[in-house]
């Protein structure tokens, strides 16, 4: 027969799941281009300055009310409050070990790197466009993708004109790179 979950128990299930949170591979530097970094630093002090203490709130008040064990404004509350500080904690983390990189500061260059702005063509010749930013900016769907992504560490210190091969699961598929630019990346 399991026993009943405690507290305790609780606890090291979410520090279970706040260390399987995207962690940083091994030696490897958190890039953040300067929108990045704002969207993640306003998150954050939205969390601290708005929504915590709101929660910190209502949960003062439902414990107010008396027998906690089925009051959902509190039992809610205090999961909520919960799930805020793990993730205060993961964008604490993530900022300070961050190091911004603004890519309208590098030299004009054809060569790609970090914060650049690709388009590139497969072999059928349809033109595909990719920014590459860091592992907390990625969002496939405007085409930013992590600059560790298999996209990206192809195109990485590859000039205009270069044939790569990027290794995909339906095997290699040859791209070529048409342009290279580096301009502000926005962070909404």
């Amino acid at each position: 027969m399991k026993a009943p979950t405690t507290i305790n128990d609780n606890a090291s299930e979410e520090q279970d799941e706040e260390s399987s949170v995207a962690p940083l591979p091994r030696g490897v530097k958190n890039y953040m281009t300067p929108g990045g970094y704002a969207r993640l630093k306003a998150e954050l002090v939205h969390l601290l300055n708005t929504e915590r203490p709101e929660i910190v709130k209502v949960v003062s008040w439902a414990a107010g009310n008396g027998d906690r064990s089925e009051n959902g404004d509190y039992i809610y509350g205090k999961k909520r409050l919960r799930e805020i500080d793990r993730r205060i904690r993961y964008l604490t983390g993530r900022l300070d070990q961050s190091e911004v990189i603004d890519p309208t500061q590098r030299e004009a260059t054809d060569q790609i790197f970090f914060g650049a702005s690709v388009i590139y063509a497969e072999a059928d010749g349809q033109p595909h466009s990719v920014r590459i930013v860091g592992l907390d900016e990625v969002d496939t769907a405007r085409g930013h993708v992590s600059w560790i992504s298999p996209i990206a560490s192809a195109l990485i210190k590859h000039c205009v004109g270069d044939r790569v091969f990027l290794r995909t699961p339906a095997g290699l598929r040859e791209i070529e790179i048409i342009e290279v630019r580096y301009e502000a990346i926005d962070s909404a």
